[in-house]
């Protein structure tokens, strides 16, 4: 059995505090929306820590205020999809483009003595349907944190929020910048 498998398994979170600025004056004029699934939600992943250890966070329910924000600094209006393939119900709903996140992330330590995570890596990568479920384009974000041993105090998962707080802040930046997206 390797150190890895030994060491424990310490919960953080990746959960922000701080949104994209949402101006009112140069929000695109559409209803999107997003697809979460409570499988999405209900993920558990394990990286490493510090000192053989691993945190563990759920991505998908951390992140989700994240790319919510990130799609409210860009659009009117954002809701929330169960499953992404009703295209009448999209329609209906008056939703023009459905946002499907994939999330992965990644985390290490440099030290030997504590275990929460030093660095962590958070990306996005989204496929962008219209309401019918043509694909209309892909963007992608990456966010990474690092905190150091003498900033947690507690705060064991700042490196992850560090990361979320950048990811947030590209995603918005990357589907601007997207004539497609418009």
């Amino acid at each position: 059995m390797s150190s890895m498998l030994a060491g424990c398994v310490h919960p953080i979170t990746m959960i922000t505090e701080t949104a994209p600025q949402r101006s009112q004056a140069h929000l695109i004029q559409k209803k999107v929306a997003y697809v979460m699934t409570d499988a999405d939600r209900d993920l558990e992943v394990i990286t490493p820590g510090g000192s053989g250890d691993r945190v563990s966070y759920y991505p998908y329910r951390d992140l989700e205020k994240s790319i919510r924000d990130a799609l409210r600094a860009v659009y009117r209006d954002v809701v929330v999809l169960r499953t992404a393939g009703d295209a009448k119900a999209n329609e209906a709903a008056g939703v023009s483009l459905v946002f499907a996140p994939r999330i992965k992330t990644d985390s290490s330590s440099s030290s030997l003595i504590s275990w929460p995570p030093t660095s962590f890596t958070a990306e996005v990568s989204c496929v962008v349907t219209d309401a019918a479920g043509a694909e209309v384009t892909h963007v992608r974000a990456t966010g990474n944190g690092t905190a150091e041993f003498g900033e947690f105090k507690g705060d064991f998962g700042l490196a992850a929020r560090r990361a979320a707080t950048r990811l947030t802040s590209q995603l918005s930046s990357e589907i601007r910048r997207n004539e497609k997206l418009r």
